[in-house]
């Protein structure tokens, strides 16, 4: 009787082996992919990003793309400055220590601009080193400058409204953009083709978005450029680039 209880046993003890063995592979694939999802949101939880806006405006335009950073598990430094008050250099050594320090205790920081943001960014860089810096992405920025202000400078008005940071971004012997040099660090850029300023972009070479023509976002250094049909003032608000601001954050390229 006992040799025969053992026998019965047995298969049973073998079948219940597999089950076992499934089971745990299961559990082990699903920690497997948990830790996964944990290393990838802990590393951009390590990472902060510095926020600038463009010419004249606030840092409430860069809301649409602090959310989206936010979500991807980022810290976000929205930075606001009175951009028409001050030199470029002046606004650079005021906005972006300000963003650093909003930064402190976290790994690597990366930039996003939009406009003369970008130029502030440019402009700091040429004096400072930032060790933790990893990538840098800029919208629609007036690396050459724009033609725009070469043509509309002589307005009445345009000293009053626009300043000196203003006055820094034309194209001819005053414009700070192009005395700036290459860029000598991972940045990539997206320009817009669309306008809802038709007289603004007569003033421009195609193609532009309206305040910037794609030729003039452009600067030597740069690891990456991307243009999408969007226009200068809403693009931060758009959801195609938003999505590229993104994936060139954590890959150091535009998805193509």
């Amino acid at each position: 009787m006992l040799f025969v209880s053992s026998c019965a046993a047995s298969p049973i003890r073998l079948a219940v082996k597999p089950i076992i063995a499934a089971k745990t592979r299961r559990q082990l694939l699903v920690s497997l992919i948990g830790l996964m999802l944990l290393l990838t949101i802990g590393a951009a939880r390590g990472e902060c990003v510095i926020l600038l806006h463009g010419l004249a405006r606030t840092n409430n335009s860069m809301n649409d793309i602090e959310d989206t950073l936010i979500n991807e598990g980022y810290h976000v430094a929205n930075i606001g400055y009175l951009s028409i008050v001050g030199s470029i250099e002046e606004l650079a050594e005021d906005a972006i220590p300000r963003g650093l320090s909003q930064c402190q205790g976290f790994g690597k920081v990366s930039f996003v601009s939009h406009s003369m943001g970008g130029i502030l960014i440019r402009q700091y860089l040429s004096l400072h080193r930032i060790k933790r810096l990893k990538r840098v992405v800029m919208l629609a920025p007036p690396n050459q400058g724009s033609e725009i202000v070469d043509k509309i400078s002589g307005f009445p008005g345009f000293e009053w409204i626009n300043l000196e940071s203003g006055k820094q971004l034309g194209t001819g012997k005053n414009s700070l953009p192009r005395k700036l040099g290459k860029a000598d660090f991972d940045l990539g850029i997206i320009a817009g083709t669309k306008t809802t300023n038709p007289f603004t972009s007569r003033l421009l070479p195609d193609p532009d978005d309206g305040k910037v023509s794609v030729a003039s976002t452009r600067v030597k250094g740069m690891n990456d450029h991307l243009v999408l049909p969007v226009s200068h003032s809403l693009m931060m608000k758009n959801y195609r680039v938003l999505k590229q601001i993104v994936h060139y954050l954590k890959h150091g390229k535009f998805l193509r």
